[in-house]
C-alpha cells in the first residue's frame, strides 16, 4: 500500500481484521517487520521512497521469512491477540 507519508496506508491497513501492516522506509526496518512481527502488508511512502530504495524493500520483504524462535513467535501471537481485544 503507498500513500504521500505511508502513515495514513498503514493506518487504514491495520483496521482490516488479520493485517499487520508494516510502514517500511529502508530494507532493514522491510525484513525487521517481517522476521519479528510478521507482517502481511507493506506500506510505503511515495514521497520518501526512491526507486533504488523501492527495490531494497521489496527484495527484503519477498526475502524473509517470519521467525520460528520460539520467543518471536510468543510476540507474533501477542499481536493476534491484541487484534482480538479491539
Amino acid at each position: 500500500m503507498c500513500c504521500w507519508t505511508g502513515t495514513g496506508a498503514s493506518i487504514a491497513a491495520n483496521k482490516v481484521p488479520g493485517v499487520r501492516a508494516a510502514l517500511c522506509v529502508d530494507a532493514a526496518t522491510a525484513a525487521g517487520a517481517r522476521t519479528w512481527n510478521d507482517a502481511n502488508v507493506l506500506a510505503l511512502s511515495l514521497r520518501l521512497t526512491s526507486r533504488q530504495m523501492l527495490t531494497e524493500i521489496l527484495d527484503a520483504w519477498f526475502a524473509t521469512e517470519p521467525s520460528t524462535a520460539e520467543d518471536d513467535r510468543a510476540n507474533i501471537a501477542l499481536l493476534g491477540d491484541l487484534e482480538g481485544a479491539s
